[in-house]
């Protein structure tokens, strides 16, 4: 018998799994309402769920989303009859037995949920991608699944006791944020549900009603489990902590790069046109201003890069004063609406797409909303321009902080500027990133300057390729 098929025989054996799973329900009750929230604009009709069991989470989604259709997944044949007798409804319900990490769907899906159930996952990240495949473009993945720090209490007491902790060891939320694909954004927040079983022995034996008592582990003998269970009624009353993280990812709509700096003037604008060059891409400014005073971004890049005006997309907004987006706006009169603010349509014909922001990553936009704000809506991974001079560790390190606390994948730095080996060292050791070139200083700036600076860029492939 495979582990897989261990684990779906102890699931289907799990007659009394509606009793025991308290902790499974509020995490499917939660997860389900951080759904709800991120939807709020845009319902899901097609939805993909792993590890469904008895419906927890299918019964919220089908509440939530009355147009949409469920596909509702697991690897446990029992789980999904169970599922279907609850809910008969074929109109708006599809069981559909399969393993999460060999998917037989093709999709697109909307959304694709699972609450409790990644943690049986072999290969997170792999399965990630797979899964991040089967959405369609601007679909969102949400998760719920045990992290580090869950069921503390117990693994005290095998370790008073003296006896090996079977319990595997569950990720921190660190490495669940590097294993998203790079295909979009994507954030965990880490929330602790504290469980009071009756007693240790009825902790067990809730375990095995709801057949989460597999382990790749050896369990520990009658005698040992004992010596365990003594150890646990030492705390009075016993209570388990569940550490959940509950994780929400997002495909870009259009494969492409999100050009951000560290500060205004440190070369985002011809970084863009080196990127450009170098991958045939498209460009994009989203929010231009300053055009009393120059030419714009787009005028820039065609006349550096030599994009042909097919691949040029307009600005959603253009200011003449040079300020920040909401303060030139607020100088013109107007303001701008976040939610106009919208991808061009795809078109995999010309290359993947850069978009360039305005200044740094809390540059403002409108009120209560700033340019991280509108990366993390756009949900294309970012490239960091930073100056390669004294001061950049600083004020890089900082900006990547920014970023990955929301969620937003950091594809890589590129250091304008002579080459520093020290500050270069420090940015990719403290920063844990890679740095994807350091342009050198070039004079005269024009078009034969950018296309020697773009040999000094990875190819497309390669950058996508890598997991940062």
């Amino acid at each position: 018998m495979t582990r897989k098929d261990s684990i779906a025989a102890r699931f289907d054996a799990a007659r009394d799994y509606d009793q025991a799973a308290r902790v499974q329900r509020i995490a499917a009750e939660e997860l389900a309402r951080r759904i709800a929230r991120s939807c709020a604009h845009a319902a899901p009709l097609r939805i993909l769920e792993i590890g469904c069991g008895t419906g927890f989470l299918t019964l919220e989604l089908l509440r939530l989303f009355p147009d949409a259709h469920i596909t509702a997944t697991d690897i446990a044949p029992g789980m999904l009859a169970r599922l279907a007798a609850r809910i008969p409804d074929r109109e708006r319900l599809t069981p559909h037995r399969m393993d999460a990490e060999q998917p037989d769907l093709t999709g697109p899906f909307d959304l694709i949920c699972s609450s409790l159930a990644m943690q049986w996952f072999e290969n997170r990240a792999r399965t990630l991608d797979l899964l991040a495949s089967l959405l369609a473009p601007g679909g969102q993945m949400a998760f719920a699944t045990l992290c580090a720090g869950s069921f503390r209490q117990w693994r005290d007491a095998y370790a008073r006791a003296g006896v090996t902790c079977p319990v595997p060891s569950y990720p921190p939320l660190a490495t669940l944020h590097e294993e998203w694909p790079l295909s979009g954004a994507g954030l965990w927040q880490e929330a602790e549900i504290v469980d009071s079983p009756a007693s240790p022995l009825e902790f067990v034996r809730e375990l095995a009603a709801i057949g989460a008592s597999h382990t790749d582990h050896p369990p520990a003998t009658g005698s040992q489990l004992r010596r365990v269970l003594a150890a646990a009624h030492s705390n009075d009353p016993f209570a388990v902590s569940y550490h959940i993280a509950y994780g929400q990812f997002r495909r870009a709509l259009w494969p492409g790069v999100f050009v951000t700096g560290t500060d205004t003037d440190v070369g985002k604008t011809v970084t863009a046109a080196t990127l450009v060059r170098a991958w045939g891409a498209a460009y994009w400014k989203p929010l231009q201003s300053g055009t009393d005073d120059a030419p714009s971004d787009s005028t820039t890049i065609r006349a550096l890069s030599g994009i042909d005006a097919a691949r040029l997309y307009p600005p959603a907004a253009t200011f003449g004063a040079s300020l920040s987006p909401e303060d030139a706006a607020r100088q013109a009169h107007t303001r701008i609406n976040p939610a106009d603010i919208g991808l061009p349509p795809h078109d995999a014909a010309r290359g993947p797409l850069v978009v360039e922001g305005a200044g740094g990553v809390f540059v403002p936009i409108a009120e209560n909303y700033l340019m991280i704000d509108l990366m993390v809506h756009l949900a294309l991974p970012v490239v960091l321009v930073a100056r390669s001079q004294l001061g950049t560790i600083n004020h890089t390190l900082l900006s990547l902080a920014a970023l990955r606390a929301r969620g937003v994948r950091v594809l890589g730095v590129i250091l304008n500027g002579p080459p520093e080996p020290i500050g270069r060292n420090a940015i990719e050791r403290h920063g844990q990133v890679r740095i994807l070139a350091e342009l050198p200083p070039t004079d005269p700036m024009g078009p034969d300057a950018v296309r020697q600076l773009a040999t000094h860029i990875p190819s497309w492939t390669d950058v996508t390729d890598s997991v940062q």
